[in-house]
């Protein structure tokens, strides 16, 4: 049996980059100003009468409950995914300025050049990593490995759909952010990984699922190495050198892996590295 411990949240990798710029693999440390953690955070506790929702500005259910309708209209069918993007208050991941757009269907800027990604598009992805035939039907997905945490929202939806959630940044201005978003909610389950994105994070692998948020031409062998057989991975890729980007379903099987081309979509581009 393996004595090894998993971090606690929030915890930080700290791997130096080597000449390559490529972040070198060292060990995990839990952040010591980390708070205790809380079992059953009351932030993201189920309302208790959602065709009823109550109270008044960016706080209410109201506001949460009118995006899970338009997201329901738009295709979304999962009830866990539309359970948990209706509990995570998408406002609190947002620039002050930008908070009365939080429950649009709409991207906006989180600093350093980059966005967080539309509802529809983080209950999308989410909804196929469900789909994975290896899940049954209903049930909650097991070690997730998000590739991007930005401002920490996917993550913050993945915790509720998933037991555990590993999500690696590249950007140390975002990884910073994500943990003080994160802060609030308090989810023991989500561990905020600082580094290169695009080797994964081998010391957590298996992956029963791997979500990424940024996009390139291929993608990278240690993301396909690390997923579960019986797993699956979502991420956005490039149709061609240079062209539009598609979103990916890999399922990884006994055999080997099947893999499909679904909707267009449009992500940062991935890159390897720390910044």
């Amino acid at each position: 049996m393996s004595t090894r411990q998993r971090p606690g949240f929030p915890a930080r990798l700290d791997r130096p980059a080597d000449a390559t710029g490529r972040a070198r693999t060292t060990p995990l440390t839990v952040a010591r100003s980390a708070p205790a953690p809380v079992r059953d955070p009351v932030a993201l506790r189920a309302p208790q009468a959602p065709s009823t929702p109550q109270g008044l500005g960016l706080d209410s259910q109201t506001v949460r409950l009118a995006m899970v309708h338009k997201l329901a209209a738009q295709g979304i069918k999962d009830g866990r995914v539309l359970e948990a993007m209706g509990r995570v208050e998408r406002h609190r991941f947002v620039d002050t300025a930008l908070a009365p757009q939080a429950y649009e269907d709409t991207s906006l800027p989180i600093g350093l050049g980059q966005t967080i990604s539309k509802p529809n598009v983080v209950a999308r992805m989410i909804e196929l990593l469900l789909a994975c035939p290896g899940l049954a039907a209903g049930g909650r997905m097991g070690r997730v490995l998000e590739i991007g945490t930005g401002c920490g929202y996917q993550a913050a939806v993945l915790s509720l759909v998933a037991k555990e959630v590993y999500s690696i940044e590249r950007l140390r201005g975002l990884h910073e952010k994500a943990r003080e978003n994160l802060r609030h909610f308090r989810l023991p389950n989500v561990h905020l990984l600082f580094g290169d994105g695009m080797v994964g994070y081998p010391r957590g692998a298996p992956y029963a699922g791997i979500i990424a948020a940024a996009g390139g031409e291929a993608l990278p062998p240690a993301w396909v190495e690390q997923l579960a057989v019986g797993g699956r991975l979502v991420a956005p890729v490039a149709r061609a050198s240079g062209g539009a980007q598609a979103l990916l379903v890999l399922d990884k099987t006994p055999t080997g892996v099947q893999h499909s081309l679904l909707e267009a979509v449009h992500f940062v581009p991935l890159k390897s590295g720390i910044g």
